[in-house]
């Protein structure tokens, strides 16, 4: 289980989230962005925003059942790239693990928004 440190503030999270909406939307009804659309995405399937379309290395862990929780994301955040060679985001990862938290705490949790 990922413990998400105290300090992982509401603002922190906030502020960390804001260059990924360039392509990503927490708001369901945002559609047609860069990248998919993040709103539900914990327990949801890898590759599950089905307006998108995924690199190929997304859609095989979709067939593969891998599912979002807290502990993936932190893991994907950390390097995207590591965790899925091949993936087509450009991001290089949030390599400061109080700065992931406080990103994985504003995603996970509507009410830290």
């Amino acid at each position: 289980m990922l413990l998400l440190p105290v300090s992982a503030s509401a603002e922190d999270g906030t502020k960390l989230f804001t260059p990924c909406r360039a392509c990503h939307s927490l708001d369901p009804a945002d559609q047609g962005l860069p990248g998919p659309n993040l709103a539900g995405l914990i327990g949801r399937k890898v590759g599950g925003d089905e307006a998108f379309d995924y690199s190929p290395v997304l859609r095989k862990a979709r067939d593969e059942g891998l599912r979002w929780d807290a502990e993936q994301l932190d893991r994907f955040l950390a390097d995207p790239a590591e965790m899925f060679p091949g993936l087509w985001m450009s991001i290089r990862g949030v390599e400061d693990a109080a700065d992931r938290a406080a990103l994985v705490r504003f995603l996970t949790d509507p009410a830290s928004r």
